[in-house]
Order: structure tokens, then sequence, then C-alpha cells
């Protein structure tokens, strides 16, 4: 039987909403995609929501039941799982008529799918007999897409019982792990985001989900997301001693991405994709060599092979050409769609007005913001009703969020018990504290700003979903913010599933704007303008000698990127002129920023591997 289909992208996590119920939308036509799981208000939500479909009465998992966030995502993810087993037993069921289900799972495949090319011999079959049966065998291929689940490891906020004491393994981001581990989910993976977490790292040892049987098959997958090639050789050697093997490392870029953005100094995607492949084998040999002895110990097992890492990667691809690239080239695994898919209504959950909003969105409508409460930069649509209801509160004099989730409270400065940046609470506070400090007037405005900007997440991520369906998430809260990437800008078309998946095959382009640059030329860009504003920062304070180094060396790895960019195979990068001609706009831009600050290097610097 086979278990994967033949779609090479995926849709990656999208904010705590967007894609919540994806899998409900395209799964059943082979297309695999990440849920978040983190806020279980939003999870109790989808559940209220989706078992009327199966013909089941709804029965809550309250706060009051014991682990009650883990039995929440226990029994939705469950709970997809059988929507979409059922979706995938009807599907097989339909006839191969014009507009049908069936006959759709197979147009969308890529052009060189076998089964694409199967059900177009079949098409045009003149023996009954023989196209009866090649629609018997084109049924029995049918693959669902994978329901995959996303932890941000950064968000595991420690939890208390009614009386104060810390819970046992119920940090936020272990409990919904074990929501994840408990569930029915098979030819899964759990996707773990924004680095290593050793708590939540351990916890794997706990069950089996993750274990191999003796031919190095498993119920459950762990994929690691991760910026750069040391990234992922630390994570999957920390999981190997643990007799967990990491089976793919998705690669995103570190700010041409949506949501939470975590910058490099200054490594590029194209050098960094090298690197691995370079030395997947590397990669793969070392991290097998710690498994091996760590899983006959665990299970007794002498494996002598293992199964193939695989390679993916995600962050602003935006084009046929460029997918192709980065598949032949690169030779990964599959590639990931994210931003784009949010003007897809059959696959990702966007409210009207938000949709029209990204549909509409140009360059200076998003943002590289400060506005999270994780102190991590955040890409963000200025405009959203949430972007409106802060400016408001700030003009009434009462800034910040009522924090109701506290999935991002982990501030102690002023109180025992930690909390939000972006509530209320601890922004009467700060200012309060910047008041009484003495500040210039544009001192204390500069700083007051930085307070305010946070923004509550926890909500505005989730409530598109509460207006899309009418489903009740915070009463008399009902704003929404957006973390689209930078590459929504060149998208303005709202297109269906079919549309979209023609465009990452090549069969059609939705690009409307004739002026994208490639999507490496966009990432330096994105690094530019990043180096610019830190440099303005540490300019105004007097910058020492080793935050120089820092920048000196950072200057160092773009230039490096560019000089590789330039060896690239002429006919790999389409439009190659105009790539070249970017790059050479790029040069300039990094001569300009080495002389504003005296940044030139005298000599080499010895960078440490």
């Amino acid at each position: 039987m086979n278990y994967k289909s033949d779609h090479n992208f995926h849709i990656p996590v999208m904010g705590l909403a967007f894609t919540v119920d994806s899998p409900v939308k395209v799964a059943r036509f082979g297309i695999s995609s990440v849920v978040s799981i983190i806020e279980d208000r939003l999870i109790e939500m989808m559940r209220r929501h989706y078992y009327p479909s199966i013909n089941k009465v709804y029965e809550p998992i309250t706060t009051q039941d014991p682990d009650y966030r883990a039995k929440r995502i226990t029994d939705y993810l469950n709970l997809l799982n059988t929507i979409v087993q059922e979706q995938m037993q009807r599907i097989k069921s339909e006839a191969f008529a014009y507009g049908s289900e069936i006959t759709k799972y197979f147009e969308m495949l890529p052009l060189e799918s076998r089964l694409r090319k199967l059900y177009f011999e079949m098409l045009h079959c003149m023996d009954e007999k023989e196209k009866i049966n090649k629609q018997e065998y084109l049924r029995s291929q049918l693959v669902a897409g994978s329901i995959d689940v996303n932890i941000l490891t950064k968000a595991d906020r420690e939890t208390r019982d009614t009386s104060g004491q810390l819970i046992p393994d119920g940090t936020e981001a272990v409990s919904a792990l074990r929501g994840y581990i408990k569930s029915d989910l098979t030819n899964s993976s759990i996707v773990f985001s924004a680095g290593l977490n050793p708590r939540l790292y351990s916890y794997l040892e706990n069950y089996d989900a993750f274990d191999p049987d003796e031919n190095f098959n498993v119920k459950k997958k762990v994929i690691i997301k991760v910026s750069d090639y040391r990234s992922a050789l630390i994570q999957g050697k920390f999981l190997a001693k643990k007799g967990i093997w990491v089976s793919e490392f998705r690669i995103e870029s570190g700010l041409n991405c949506g949501g939470h953005a975590f910058a490099t100094d200054g490594y590029l995607m194209g050098p960094i994709l090298e690197e691995f492949k370079q030395k997947r084998k590397e990669l793969s040999d070392t991290i097998f060599e710690i498994y091996k002895p760590a899983i006959k110990n665990k299970l007794g097992f002498d494996f002598q092979s293992y199964p193939p890492i695989e390679l993916s990667v995600q962050g602003g691809i935006g084009t046929y050409e460029e997918d192709k690239f980065l598949h032949e080239y690169y030779n990964v695994d599959s590639t990931g769609w994210g931003t784009p898919f949010l003007l897809v209504p059959e696959a990702t959950t966007v409210d009207k007005e938000t949709l029209n909003q990204l549909a509409a969105a140009k360059e200076k409508d998003v943002i590289l913001s400060n506005y999270s409460p994780l102190g991590v930069r955040f890409h963000y649509l200025k405009g959203t009703s949430s972007d409106v209801k802060k400016e408001e509160r700030i003009a009434k004099g009462k800034p910040g969020s009522p924090c109701t989730e506290k999935h991002l409270a982990f501030n102690t400065e002023f109180t025992e018990e930690a909390i939000c940046t972006a509530s209320h609470q601890y922004q009467k506070l700060k200012l309060a504290q910047l008041s009484s400090l003495g500040l210039s007037e544009a001192e204390l405005k500069k700083q007051s700003d930085e307070v305010t900007a946070k923004e509550c997440l926890c909500v505005g991520l989730s409530n598109s979903a509460s207006i899309e369906y009418n489903e009740l998430f915070l009463k008399n809260r009902k704003a929404v913010n957006i973390c689209p990437g930078p590459n929504i800008v060149n998208f303005s078309q709202i297109v269906s599933l079919q549309t979209m998946t023609d465009h990452i095959y090549g069969r059609t382009d939705i690009i409307t704007n004739p002026n994208r640059p490639h999507m490496f030329i966009a990432e330096m860009r994105i690094y530019i303008t990043y180096l610019k504003e830190q440099l303005l920062k540490d300019a105004l304070k007097a910058m020492d000698s080793k935050r120089k180094l820092y920048y000196q060396s950072y200057l160092k790895n773009m230039r490096d990127a560019i000089n590789y960019y330039h060896s690239i195979p002429e006919n790999s990068i389409q439009q190659r002129d105009v790539f070249e001609s970017e790059l050479a706009q790029t040069i300039s831009s990094l001569n300009d920023i080495e002389n504003t600050y005296e940044l030139k290097l005298e000599k080499p610097i010895l960078i440490a591997i």
C-alpha cells in the first residue's frame, strides 16, 4: 500500500486559526498540511464546530477536566482523522465524472506524476473493460495527505493547579505534545519549530509512538524546523541519543517567511541549502551513529541501515521555476507554500474582511514588526481589525489587552506570576515606570511606543475561525491579526485550490506583481533592511568593538552569499540577467553600509564553524 501521495509540496502551519482545519479541506486530495495545537480554547471551539459533520453530539471538555488541554487536542486530532477517512471513503466511491472530487484529485497532481498520466490514459481508453480496470487501480492508489501538527517550542509556559502547585509534565508545549501522542493519527508528524527545548524533546522518550519496528517504520514521525545546518546537527544528535529519529529537517528562511522570524547572522538561504546538499549524507550518518546504539539499548534492534532523512524548504517560494529549482538543484523532497495559500479559502481559514485585506496588500502594508510578546520579530499585516483596535485603546489611554489565554505570559519584571507584555496589566505598570525615570520627552515617547506596540496574538490569530464559522471564541473580542510573509504582495487574487496547485506545478501563473524579485533576492533585501535597522539602533548608543565585529561578520556572510549566487549554473535561475543586475544592486547597498558605519574589513575574519 502506498502511504504517500505524489504531491511534492506541503502547506506549513500558519498562525493559530489559518491552518487549524486545513486537513479537512485538502487532505482528501493528497495534500499535507500542518495544524497548530497551542491554543486549546480554539481547539475546543473547532471540536464544537465539526462534531455535527460526523453526526455526533459534541461533548465539551472543560477546564475542570484533568489534563483538559491534552484531552482537547487528542480528541480534535481524532476528529480530523475521522473526517478525512470518511472523505477518502466517499471519494473512492465516486464516478470519474467531470467536476467530481476523484477527478480533481488526479488533475491536481504534478505533471510528472505517474498516476496523473495513468488517469489521462484512462480517460482516453476505448476498451471498456480495460478502462474499468484502470479506474479500480486508480481508486486503490488514493492517499490522504498527512495531518501534521506544529508545536512552537518557545511557547512552553508552566501551569499550576488550583492550589498553586506546578503540574508535573503540565507545561503548555508538553501537554500539547501529549495530546498529539495519544491521538489516533498515523503516517503523521510532529513539527517542532523555534529551537531546541530539552524538556519537550526529552518527553518524547516516555511513549513508544516514535519507536521504530524491526523494519524502521514508525507510527508518528519527528520533523524539526531549522534555519541552518548546525541547528539540524545539534537537534538531530540530541534526539538520537534518546532513541528518537528525525525523519525530516524543514529548512526555513530566517526572515523571508510568515509569522515569527528568527534572523540568522547574515547567512542566506542559498548557501544554507548548499551546505545541506553537500553534507546530507554526513548529517544522516552522524545522527545514525548516535541513534544506532541508543535504539539497540532501548529496543534491542541492531539496525545496519537507516531510511533517508528528508529535506524540505520553505520561505518566500512564489513561482513554478523557483519550486522546480529547489527540487532539482538542491534535491529537496518537499517545498512549503504558506503565505500564498492564505488566499485560498478551500485550503485555509481566513475571515472575509481579512482575506480582502490580504488580496489588496502592498509592500508598505507588510512589516517585520516588534509586536510579538515573545520578543521575537513578527511579520504583520497593518490595518487589520486588531491593529485598529490596538490604536483605539492607546488613544483612549488604555493600552494593552485583557490576557485570557496566557500562552505568551513570560514576563516577571513587576509580578511574581508571569504576565504577558501585550497585556493591559503589564503595559500599565511599564508605562508608569518609564514616566518615573525622568526621560526626555522624545525618549519617553520612543520607549512608550515600544511597550504599547506589543499585541495579543493568542486571540488575534484565532479569531478568523470564530468569525468565519460564527462560533464563539471569546465574548466581545472579535479583532483579527494575521502574519503573512512578504511574499503576499506578489499575489492579489483569491483563487481555488486547483488554481493554486496549477500555479505551483506550472500549469498557470497567478503572480500579479510583474516586478517580483527571485526569492533569493527578496530574502537579501529583507536582511539588508534588517541590518540597517539594527545598525541605526547601535550607532545611536555608540557601537562597541564586539558589536562591530558582529556586523563585519554579518556583512561577510552576505558577500559570501552573493559570490555563491554568482556560481550557480546560469540555466538554473530564470531571467538570469535580471537576477545578476539585482545582485549588483545588493553589492552597492552593502558597500554603502560599510562606508557609512566604517565596517570595511582590513583583513578577512576567521569564523569558527
